[in-house]
């Protein structure tokens, strides 16, 4: 449908790859793996397929174990081998990922316009927790929604709907901003308008419902609300 500003009085945000980059969890390979790009790459692939199948056989996991299993995985798949204690130096590096440079001054934005606002992620409450410290956001948001609290993952209906119970809000008066592709599908099917933050240029998939409005930023969005 086609994206509603004025139906809109609460914003929630996907926190890893929106709000933080995730691409930085790269560093923490570089001084353990020769070649630390690809193995990263499918670190974050392995942890989203993960909680994919989740969903699906009931087998479900606080998003910090898939990532450790994830991560064990690819280091496996590239032939490298560390210490339990090294992995976990590794994965503590999704508690200081690097902030995007708009996300502090556009949430200000948001907040003084009266907007409502929210994380809702995979990442579970101690994640989510350590991320927003670290983003310096606290005084913005009003809480941190979490996968953990029904054990379900996105793009699955009942998170989102899950999302618009905490809030308050009526599910088409939220808009979820996501640089995850199935994320902003999932929040759709679910009511919401899903805002698609592009940050990288990438063009849409071709599978599936587009997103209710694309932007490159979350300055942007703000923008398209006239905050």
């Amino acid at each position: 449908m086609p994206f509603d500003p004025d139906a809109v009085t609460t914003v929630t945000f996907d926190s890893y790859s929106t709000l933080v980059d995730v691409d930085t969890a790269e560093n923490a390979l570089a001084d353990r793996v020769a070649e630390p790009t690809p193995v990263s790459r499918l670190w974050r692939a392995r942890s989203l397929e993960y909680t994919f199948v989740a969903n699906h056989v009931d087998a479900y996991q606080p998003f910090y174990e898939m990532n450790r299993d994830a991560l064990e995985y690819a280091l496996a798949a590239h032939g490298v081998d560390l210490s339990p204690e090294e992995r976990d130096e590794i994965l503590a590096v999704y508690h200081e990922l690097d902030v995007f440079d708009d996300v502090r001054d556009a949430m200000e934005r948001l907040d003084r316009a009266g907007y409502d606002l929210y994380v809702l992620s995979n990442g579970n409450p101690e994640m989510l927790e350590s991320m927003i410290e670290h983003a310096g956001i606290r005084d913005l948001v009003e809480d941190a929604i979490s996968a953990d609290e029904i054990q379900t993952f996105k793009p699955a209906a009942e998170l989102y709907r899950h999302a618009a119970a905490r809030t308050g809000t009526p599910i088409e008066g939220i808009a979820h901003l996501t640089a995850a592709w199935f994320d902003v599908q999932g929040a759709i099917h679910a009511g919401m308008q899903g805002v698609w933050v592009d940050r990288k240029g990438d063009p849409w998939e071709p599978f599936g419902d587009g997103p209710d409005r694309t932007v490159a930023t979350i300055h942007e969005f703000a923008e398209a609300l006239g905050a």
